[in-house]
């Protein structure tokens, strides 16, 4: 599956879905980590985490970011992100969660992702936040667009390998793609990016934009 076409915003104020315990939402409004967490707590419960993913200035050292913009299938996101924090709610005895995704541009510093779950013990909160995270990341159907100075990139919204980027509109995946370690070096490594290229079916189509014409260039970047 690949990120809108043309993304623009969709919709305004907040889009969400709710069962028992569970809030899981979409917006373009800037995140609240104090409603959040006030959405979780309860008598029952003995810890509260929080986690916020916020845009950092750099991705590679030697191309700093100038922000980030996520897109979406807003639906079918808001149905995956109650399927799965039903589970997760469910697997580790929380008491409550609640999951909201920023989308459209997000700067330097502010948040893209607040996740906030409430258990009785700190343990089963610990890990339901972090298999909420790791979700999230891997079956949200949220598209990231990193942007610099000279353009943007589509990315899977997650880190490391399975962010390799692939030309858009082509299967090969070709054009000089190269792990986020460089060649021979960290992830970037051949065995490194065999596993990649057997990922590459699980990502959306993605390409490189070119900045102030909506079009995108024929061959990858390399970091």
């Amino acid at each position: 599956m690949a990120p809108p076409d043309h993304p623009k915003q969709q919709f305004s104020g907040e889009q969400s879905l709710t069962e028992p315990n569970i809030y899981v939402s979409l917006t373009y409004d800037p995140l609240d980590a104090t409603a959040q967490m006030a959405r979780v707590k309860s008598p029952q419960a003995g810890a509260v985490v929080l986690f916020a993913g916020t845009t950092r200035s750099h991705f590679s050292p030697s191309r700093p970011i100038t922000h980030l913009s996520y897109t979406t299938y807003p639906s079918l996101a808001l149905r995956t992100l109650l399927r799965l924090s039903t589970s997760i709610l469910t697997s580790h005895s929380l008491t409550s969660i609640a999951i909201t995704h920023r989308l459209g541009r997000v700067d330097i510093g502010e948040e893209s992702i607040l996740i906030a779950v409430s258990a009785p013990h700190r343990r089963e909160a610990w890990r339901g936040g972090e298999e909420a995270l790791e979700r999230v990341k891997g079956e949200v159907e949220v598209w990231k667009e990193e942007w610099f100075e000279d353009g943007g990139v589509w990315r899977a919204n997650r880190d490391g390998g399975v962010g390799v980027e692939v030309r858009r509109g082509s299967g090969s995946g070709s054009g000089g793609t190269k792990g986020s370690g460089g060649s021979g070096k960290g992830s970037g490594g051949s065995g490194a990016r065999k596993g990649s290229d057997a990922r590459k079916k699980e990502l959306p189509e993605v390409g490189i934009r070119k900045r102030g014409t909506g079009e995108f260039s024929e061959g990858g970047l390399e970091f």
